[in-house]
């Protein structure tokens, strides 16, 4: 808010997740992925780092995580922070987390669980419509979703392509892989929604930054509550560096706003210098072509 990357009384599109974090540390616990770490939850709107709880590495995302989302929105909606879309993978597919979700928000997407009820509704579906997207062929189609709220108006998108094995499915009894969406948008069409959910891969890449730039791979503390500690003060530093870069960017077109960590300080921080000493006054000389007078981030 203060340096007006979020404003006040706007809507903005936010992106939910819990990231594994490797670790050996003394606390650390065994993941789903088999190794030890732990599991913070993580949520994000644009490249921004805006909420973070930590958890331990053998925590179901599932558990509890209604309360960690009704802090998030509790603490965004303090701060005059309005959530027009919220977009979640499977780990956010349970009646109580839904509740919360659709309660905050305009719109949500949420990838659903397969199960037997859905699986009967999909053997129903007569007419699908056959769409395209990223060059590959799918069919898609959308029910009401009826699972877990009778009295909600809730649209399954299901998409679905040919298997590359002639496996029958148990549930469906053919060989298609099925994928659904969870919404309350009735507005977009299947391929509309299908594309903004995948656009999560966006989102993703923080975690990516955030191991690699930011120090989220190797952390420096021996327990939870101070490496808690460092995740927020780096999610922090990373979005004061978004907006130092944004600045940094409109003067020198070589800089761009998604520039990593790694290339901004080779190509800008980094610069060859030399003292001299000229009518009995110490100059730094800079080997640059950069006019760094022109840069004014205040």
């Amino acid at each position: 808010l203060k340096t007006k990357q979020l404003l006040p009384q706007h809507y903005y599109d936010l992106d939910y997740d819990n990231q594994i974090i490797e670790h050996n540390k003394y606390d650390a616990k065994r993941t789903y992925k088999k190794t030890k770490g732990y599991c913070p939850a993580i949520a994000t709107i644009g490249d921004k780092v805006v909420y973070i709880e930590n958890r331990d590495g053998n925590a179901n995302v599932k558990v509890d995580q209604h309360n960690t989302l009704t802090r998030t929105y509790k603490l965004l909606d303090h701060n005059n922070i309005k959530i027009n879309r919220s977009r979640m993978d499977a780990g956010s597919y349970s009646k109580d987390i839904i509740e919360v979700v659709a309660n905050n928000s305009k719109q949500f997407y949420i990838r659903a669980n397969r199960s037997q009820n859905v699986a009967e509704q999909i053997k129903s579906i007569e007419q699908w419509e056959d769409i395209e997207l990223n060059y590959k062929q799918y069919q898609v189609a959308s029910l009401k979703f009826t699972q877990f709220f009778e009295d909600k108006n809730y649209r399954l998108v299901i998409m679905r392509e040919k298997s590359n094995t002639q496996q029958i499915d148990a549930f469906t009894g053919d060989n298609f892989s099925y994928r659904s969406i969870l919404t309350n948008d009735h507005k977009s069409t299947e391929l509309e929604v299908i594309q903004y959910y995948n656009q999560r891969g966006a989102s993703e890449k923080i975690f990516d930054v955030m191991n690699n730039d930011f120090g989220w791979s190797r952390l420096p503390c021996s327990d939870m509550h101070k490496n808690t500690v460092f995740l927020i003060l780096t999610a922090m530093i990373k979005n004061f560096y978004n907006h130092m870069v944004a600045k940094v960017s409109k003067v020198f077109k070589d800089i761009k706003t998604t520039s990593r960590l790694k290339r901004f300080i080779f190509s800008f921080i980094s610069v060859s210098s030399k003292w001299i000493k000229n009518s009995r006054q110490h100059k730094l000389i800079l080997y640059t072509n950069k006019d760094y007078d022109r840069l004014n981030i205040i």
